[in-house]
């Protein structure tokens, strides 16, 4: 078994599971994580989704070397192609996807942290595209992502050099959010999941499919969307029970409704 899921509370844990590999993402993992996703998206119980390596030094130390040897170029399209399809799905979700960054967050593993929503961090962590260092490049969104995430500059240097960056650093340039003690960082993803989990699950899932689809949009082009998002959401159940308890003083109650 290379992954392990953990529902509770309203939200899950995806675990991967290879800490002997350091969690790199074989054909297998990948796999799994798609299924895992499948059925975290069938399940209504499930809000939040947070994502994590196993044990305490990697989170997923890229892909898996081994994998590669041999591959020709057709057998390489198909490997950035199936890669990159899960990495839009995960940004694509309609539920958050938090990383849990424990350790090593290299290749293949940063490009899957940089497609969830929200990063959050060991001081531990690590940040890096070593791929040109292997003859490679990035082949899961990582050319992409990661200058649209950080800019340029940085993200130039990341690639070319290959060097990863620090926790703290990651954090000044806002490729995570937060960043925590290593013995802290379970519970205040937990604490994160918990807090999504009461907020409207219709409003989550709106503003995840606005900013997904209108953050490369002209302006104006994504305002009208989020217009227009704002009045389906405004007729739900969930927005007159937010309004209502607001109003009354009391704590909502939320049936993604």
């Amino acid at each position: 078994m290379c992954l392990r899921m953990e529902k509770q509370n309203g939200f899950a844990w995806i675990v991967l599971d290879r800490p002997a590999k350091h969690n790199a993402l074989n054909a297998e993992l990948l796999r799994a994580l798609g299924e895992a996703l499948d059925d975290l998206a069938a399940d209504a119980a499930i809000r939040v989704v947070l994502l994590r390596g196993a044990g305490e030094k990697s989170f997923a130390a890229g892909g898996d070397i081994a994998e590669f040897q041999g591959q020709d170029a057709a057998k390489a399209l198909d490997r950035a192609r199936r890669g990159q399809a899960l990495m839009d799905r995960i940004e694509g979700f309609s539920k958050p996807v938090i990383a849990v960054i424990n350790g090593w967050a290299l290749g293949g593993g940063c490009e899957l942290a940089l497609a969830c929503h929200i990063r959050i961090a060991s001081e531990t962590a690590r940040f890096g595209l070593p791929e040109a260092t292997l003859g490679l490049i990035p082949g899961y969104g990582g050319t992409q992502r990661l200058p649209r995430l950080l800019g340029r500059s940085l993200a130039f240097d990341m690639l070319l050099t290959g060097e990863p960056i620090l926790a703290r650093k990651a954090l000044q340039a806002g490729l995570v959010s937060r960043v925590f003690p290593p013995a802290e960082l379970v519970e205040a993803a937990e604490q994160m999941a918990l807090t999504l989990c009461s907020r409207a699950p219709l409003s989550l899932s709106a503003i995840l499919g606005l900013v997904h689809q209108g953050l490369d949009l002209p302006l104006p082009q994504g305002l009208q969307l989020e217009a227009s998002g704002f009045s389906r959401v405004a007729e739900t159940r969930d927005a007159r029970e937010g309004v209502s308890a607001f109003l009354e003083k009391r704590t909502a109650q939320f049936e993604g409704r």
